[in-house]
């Protein structure tokens, strides 16, 4: 699996659109482009340059924003991108601010203007070629904020896929297995509450699939513990009844055993993404 890392919109570089909150903080994103398998022989001993013009190839691109532990080199989103790598795809992998060696302070805006920034970077260097936005985890709320941004601008990304969403934090959290012991003391709900409203901290992916027109795959595992299934099937029908066109909307469920991080593990992922992809951009 061949990839180079980089830093996107950062000095000396000018912002691309959508970056100019940002801009004056000088934040650095950092990113691991990892090419389509069949042009890994191509890729070795490349430069940025090199990369940077490969995302014209043809071949399509998926900008990942992942969950909230860790970072782009995880060993299950390392496995993720190559299974997408073997199945065609350019794989961009972002650390946002405050995670990885990207700078800056992560904030919901921060993360957001992160995704807009490198989803326009990558638009702007991709030609025809189609971009998607896939958001794990956390990443979902990141990925249909930015989502929503670009569709009240008048540009739609080209398509999203949301694995293992929420429908908002404050259903996340109080989710989160972690916390659920601590429900039961008194005022528990009250300071959970007034610490997300404090750092203003909301994702609301319910209230932002409502205004979205671009192709919408879910995936969540039967058993994930971690973001329950319920909340993707209540996700993917808030989205249903909003969107005009039902056919650019769907969900797959995949059985036991491969819980939260672990999608990539199963043989009919790589399918069930590329079929939907290629049905929506025929």
């Amino acid at each position: 699996m061949d990839a180079q890392e980089c830093g996107a919109a950062a000095a000396p570089e000018p912002p691309a659109r959508g970056c100019v909150a940002a801009w004056g903080h000088m934040v650095r994103r950092n990113l691991r482009h990892v090419v389509p398998s069949c042009r890994g022989e191509d890729a070795k001993g490349k430069d940025r340059g090199w990369y940077e013009a490969a995302l014209r190839d043809g071949n399509p691109i998926i900008v990942y924003l992942h969950g909230s532990a860790q970072h782009r080199a995880a060993s299950h989103r390392l496995r993720l991108a190559k299974v997408l790598s073997d199945g065609g795809f350019h794989v961009l992998c972002v650390d946002y601010r405050g995670f990885g060696d990207s700078t800056g302070k992560p904030t919901e805006e921060g993360l957001t203007v992160d995704a807009i920034c490198i989803y326009e970077w990558t638009k702007a260097r991709s030609g025809t070629t189609p971009v998607c936005l896939w958001g794990h985890s956390l990443g979902t709320g990141v990925a249909t904020n930015a989502a929503r941004v670009l569709e009240e601008r008048g540009f739609p990304v080209d398509a999203i896929v949301l694995e293992a969403p929420f429908t908002n934090m404050w259903t996340a959290s109080i989710n989160y297995p972690l916390l659920k012991i601590y429900q039961k003391l008194p005022g528990f709900l009250r300071i959970l509450m007034d610490a997300l409203r404090k750092d203003k901290i909301v994702f609301p992916n319910d209230e932002n699939v409502k205004f979205l027109s671009s192709p919408l795959l879910i995936l969540h595992g039967e058993d994930d513990s971690t973001v329950p299934l319920e909340c993707g099937k209540k996700l993917y029908g808030i989205a249903y009844n909003a969107y005009r066109n039902k056919e650019r909307v769907k969900m797959v469920i995949f059985p036991p055993g491969f819980k939260h991080n672990l999608l990539c593990k199963n043989p009919t992922l790589l399918i069930t993404v590329r079929d939907f992809l290629s049905k929506q951009w025929a």
